[in-house]
């Protein structure tokens, strides 16, 4: 990493930093050029755990922060005891948000850190996003953003850096994956995440969303990967209706962000129902 990176000279202004950090690339960068700006005793990476976090990007998260040296703290969280959050309407993270900056400002502020960071970069500002008023509000800072990184110029220093997940497929929270309206519970989180390993395990590769419509589970992957879902078609039903849904469907557009914002039927095929 150049001495000079735009990141690394904005995280250098300040005295120490937490950074909220989930183990995707954008917070993992932040974190691990925080520990080489500022050292580990002047940062903290704090994670937020609860249903909301699957057990894969847990792992990914503590390899990362093993692998840079970076001090890691997990904070347990309790946004589904949120009515906000778990009613899920479109503005959930907000409430997920609102929780997991409470409880890391309460950690800098018992710790002595001098700001709290997270890993928005410039191509989060045009997307749906309800989160980031929850951090504004509580004053978290976000480095990529001032420093001007859109989400190639992320992957391209972290590329330079060898953090290994440099050109990860986004992973957000388990309860993204939920039709708006359905309420958020630790059961259907474990159905998600259930749902989306044992597709792992057939490889799977790059993007992927199980969408939990309640009864139905409504895949999305990339286009090259949807003949693979296909052929396995047989195990895929197996597996997820022997995780309590009804229905298993394969959406013909692929992985999409922001699917569930989109008012029109998505155009699915059926790859089997519980009889």
């Amino acid at each position: 990493m150049p001495a000079d990176s735009a990141l690394a000279q904005r995280l250098a202004v300040y005295s120490s930093v937490l950074v909220g950090y989930s183990g995707g690339v954008d917070s993992a960068l932040v974190a691990v050029v925080a520990r080489r700006v500022l050292g580990p005793a002047r940062m903290l990476a704090a994670l937020g755990v609860s249903p909301s976090l699957s057990a894969a990007q847990r792992r990914q998260a503590r390899a990362v922060a093993r692998r840079f040296d970076v001090p890691l703290e997990e904070v347990a969280t309790d946004e589904l005891a949120d009515p906000g959050y778990a009613a899920n309407a479109p503005t959930r993270c907000f409430f997920c948000k609102r929780e997991l900056w409470a409880r890391l400002g309460a950690l800098a502020e018992t710790r002595g850190f001098a700001v709290v960071v997270d890993g928005t970069n410039r191509d989060d500002a045009g997307q749906h996003r309800p989160g980031r008023a929850a951090g504004a509000g509580a004053g978290v800072r976000s480095p990529l953003l001032e420093a001007g990184y859109a989400k190639d110029d992320v992957r391209r220093e972290a590329r330079l850096l060898g953090i290994p997940i440099w050109d990860a497929p986004a992973a957000p929270c388990l309860a993204s994956r939920l039709t708006y309206g359905l309420e958020v519970t630790p059961a259907r989180l474990r159905q998600v995440e259930g749902a989306e390993h044992a597709l792992r395990t057939l490889g799977i590769a790059g993007e992927l969303r199980v969408r939990h419509g309640g009864n139905e589970a409504r895949i999305e992957v990339r286009p090259d990967q949807v003949e693979l879902v296909r052929r396995a078609r047989a195990t895929v039903v197996e597996r997820l209706l022997a995780l309590g849904f009804g229905r298993v469907t394969l959406d013909r557009g692929g992985y999409r962000r922001g699917s569930l914002l989109d008012r029109r039927a998505p155009d699915v095929e059926l790859l089997g129902e519980r009889a």
